[in-house]
């Protein structure tokens, strides 16, 4: 596929991640993975070129979340992310007040005169721009300079925001977001304090389709819908992230697990994940009675069957 690539990364990248967690054999949680094809490279060339948010369509488990981080780390972009809950207000991803300190300051008789000592930046604060929500933090958290900042890559100009699972929040909270996305910039109703994107920051929505997303938000996005895993796929996910082990296995478990799926619904890329590093780390062989037992926990889980279960 032939164009001008904004975005040009390898077909497989991995990254070390600052925040590194996990520490077992076969683990991948201290790096970003991922393997691209060409309607993901696309769409990242389509949303950089055009400015706009891109919405990542596919079910739980097929790397909607892990698309974001790792395009951050190909381009060396600050990475912030915010995962949605119902409970999420647009606000919240703008600033947040600490009501809780306020009252506890209240009841000490120790309640400042404004609001700038309560008032927390939120991802996109700190995506638009860092300095200023450094430096806010810092007025709102006595000695927040000694802790973490809540991204990856904090020292690079640009950056990237995951909204993961935008579709559990309500239909209010992406409306309300059109604005600010829009003008890049929002203004702290409490302290009336302008916030301005220095450098826009290319955002990253996710949903597993629980809830439809208004229309007026969608025609502001773009779109990629990753597509179900074919066999080849899953052997060049198991080998961008078991690199050792032996490719008969891999695409032994491949073949096994999409073979026996009939419920219309293809397993995931973290249950194949799963499954592979099951079989290394147990040694379990999936030619063995066992596997039959393997598979039911890893794979044929919430209602799924297997034509062996069958």
């Amino acid at each position: 596929m032939e164009y001008k690539k904004l975005f040009n990364p390898k077909p497989v990248q991995a990254f070390k991640l600052r925040k590194a967690v996990g520490t077992a054999k076969g683990d991948v949680g201290d790096y970003s993975i991922y393997v691209y094809n060409d309607d993901a490279v696309l769409a990242v060339n389509v949303a950089l070129a055009t400015g706009r948010p891109l919405l990542v369509r596919g079910p739980s488990g097929g790397g909607k979340s892990s698309l974001a981080l790792n395009v951050a780390n190909v381009l060396n972009r600050r990475y912030y992310e915010k995962v949605i809950s119902s409970r999420t207000q647009a606000q919240d991803l703008l600033w947040e007040i600490d009501h809780l300190r306020r009252l506890q300051d209240a009841q000490t008789q120790t309640l400042k005169s404004d609001y700038r000592p309560y008032v927390n930046p939120g991802v996109f604060w700190w995506a638009f721009d860092r300095q200023s929500a450094l430096s806010q933090r810092n007025i709102a958290v006595p000695h927040a300079s000694e802790g973490p900042e809540p991204g990856e890559n904090i020292n690079q100009p640009e950056a990237v925001v995951l909204l993961d699972e935008i579709d559990k929040a309500d239909p209010d909270v992406p409306n309300n977001l059109l604005v600010p996305l829009g003008s890049q910039c929002f203004r702290v109703d409490e302290t009336g304090e302008l916030v301005s994107a220095r450098k826009s920051p290319l955002v990253f929505l996710t949903t597993n389709e629980e809830r439809q997303l208004p229309v007026a938000f969608l025609r502001r996005c773009v779109e990629l819908k990753l597509k179900d895993l074919t066999e080849d796929d899953l052997v060049k996910i198991g080998q961008a992230h078991f690199s050792t082990a032996d490719p008969a296995l891999l695409k032994k478990v491949a073949e096994l697990i999409l073979n026996q799926s009939v419920d219309g619904v293809a397993p995931s890329a973290a249950e194949y994940l799963d499954t592979t590093r099951a079989c290394l780390e147990l040694e379990i062989d999936p030619d063995a009675a066992i596997w039959k037992d393997l598979s039911k926990i890893t794979v044929w889980k919430h209602g799924r069957k297997s034509r062996r279960s069958m």
